[in-house]
């Protein structure tokens, strides 16, 4: 595979990746109001499943620049579940939230660097073709 097609699909996954971040904290709302179904306590439980294999896969790609596996894994098992979060007290919920944040701040920067090399391989792929027209 080439590494213009490695890097977007990286990208493509690093976006998936991010929204199920941004379903964390969804749950993490949903524990806030108290009012949750056993669907959305399995989803929640789906959600971290995903983002904890899926950290393994980045892991495996990317060299460096991404949270540590501490980092990650601290805030999964601070939120066992939907319910054991409503039973947190303002002070615990925003906790997990400022802990959520600073780790999908960390993905969207990831997500950010990776879009930026991106766009330095087309350059550099445009540039190319474009000396060779003129030479």
């Amino acid at each position: 595979m080439s590494p213009r097609k490695q890097i977007e699909q990286l990208i493509n996954q690093m976006e998936h990746y991010v929204e199920c971040w941004k379903q964390f904290n969804h749950y993490i709302m949903v524990a806030r109001s108290k009012e949750f179904t056993p669907d959305e306590e399995a989803q929640f439980l789906d959600v971290k499943s995903v983002i904890a294999q899926d950290y393994e896969v980045i892991l495996a790609t990317i060299d460096g620049g991404v949270p540590s596996k501490e980092e990650v894994h601290s805030l999964l098992t601070e939120a066992p579940s939907i319910r054991c979060l409503s039973e947190l007290n303002e002070g615990g919920i925003k906790a997990i939230e400022s802990k959520w944040h600073k780790l999908y701040i960390s993905w969207q920067s990831m997500l950010g660097q990776l879009k930026v090399k991106q766009q330095q391989m087309e350059a550099e792929s445009g540039w190319s073709l474009f000396r060779r027209k003129k030479s």
